[in-house]
């Protein structure tokens, strides 16, 4: 890897979509100078579209355009971006557009591509839009299932970190009915393991693993549901047994004011979609960020999405981009340390 004597670790940070809010909160979040202490970071996108959305925001920021990482400056003052020069300069903000989907994907395959190699440590994502993906050919639901696939991983997860809370899914984008079959004892444990692995990263030596329940009161002891008898507590009981720290099956209407409020839990295992994302979205919408684990590499991403209301007029938020940012560099930092 490049220069091996430099301990700051290397972010790949895709632009997503060009229409969209990307641009903008990159050029922010690169005008938060600590960043640069904690990671090296790359933009893999168009380097125009970029200047552009600094002249929107009247930013001093430099854009120095590479054509390989090795170039990059890693400077504050400087965004270094590896130039795809794949975007129109008249591309419109706030539209749904063919060329800018297919373009996002380019940036998300070439940064996969990157971290396979070991040239990049992290890759932290901009925001897509799944209508302008697919208009661009790549026939995917989302980031995650694209970055599965470039990288041939079948054993994912979606975590999601604010400053208060931690969840990571069980399932995520299928219907309540599929969600209850697909929570078996096998797939509990491995995203009990899962995230134990990455609160170790993150430098927790024994992380508290709280499992919530899938029905009410977790199944009041089968009367509402089995899932918890038969699926979850074995499950729970078996990452016992393997010697990491987990509790449950726990009340979904308890656990998440145990774990953000009374802080007794460092994360929470959750059985669906809604499950996580509430709680996490009501506790720190702005700072939220979302993390894939179980992935050969780090990726961490904003949890909003284009945002094309508001798009191209300098008002997006960048706090999420700067916390994905920040916590993709602690995650590669804990990663190295390890190897």
């Amino acid at each position: 890897m490049h220069n091996q004597n430099e301990q700051r670790p290397i972010l790949a940070i895709t632009m997503g979509d060009a229409a969209g809010c990307g641009p903008e909160i990159i050029i922010k979040a690169f005008a938060n100078t600590t960043m640069y202490g904690m990671c090296r970071p790359i933009v893999f996108g168009d380097a125009g579209r970029l200047e552009l959305a600094g002249r929107l925001l009247n930013s001093t920021l430099k854009i120095n355009k590479v054509t390989d990482i090795d170039q990059g400056v890693f400077t504050p003052g400087i965004i270094d971006v590896l130039d795809f020069a794949n975007i129109p300069a008249d591309l419109p903000f706030g539209q749904v557009d063919a060329r800018a989907g297919h373009a996002a994907y380019q940036y998300i395959e070439a940064a996969v591509k990157n971290a396979l190699a070991g040239q990049v440590d992290a890759v932290v994502t901009a925001p897509i839009n799944k209508e302008a993906l697919h208009k661009g050919g790549h026939n995917y639901p989302g980031h995650t299932e694209i970055l599965a696939d470039l990288s041939n991983t079948t054993d994912y997860a979606m975590m999601l970190s604010s400053q208060s809370l931690k969840v990571i899914h069980v399932t995520t984008h299928v219907s309540m009915l599929e969600a209850s079959a697909l929570i078996t004892k096998e797939r509990v444990l491995r995203i009990i393991r899962l995230a134990n692995r990455t609160l170790r990263l993150l430098g927790l030596s024994e992380p508290r693993i709280a499992v919530a329940g899938f029905n009410a009161h977790a199944g009041e002891n089968g009367l509402f549901g089995r899932e918890e008898i038969e699926q979850i507590k074995p499950a729970v009981e078996a990452a016992k047994q393997e010697g990491i720290n987990a509790s449950g099956p726990i009340p979904p209407d308890t656990v998440f004011y145990r774990a953000a409020s009374r802080k007794e839990f460092d994360i929470v295992v959750v059985m669906y979609h809604d499950q996580g994302h509430i709680p996490v979205k009501l506790l720190g919408f702005e700072d939220g960020i979302n993390v894939t684990v179980g992935l050969p590499f780090l990726r961490t991403s904003v949890d909003h999405g284009t945002a094309f209301d508001i798009a191209g007029k300098g008002i997006a938020d960048s706090r999420s981009m700067t916390a994905a940012i920040e916590f993709a560099a602690r995650l590669a930092k804990g990663a190295r340390s390890q190897n």
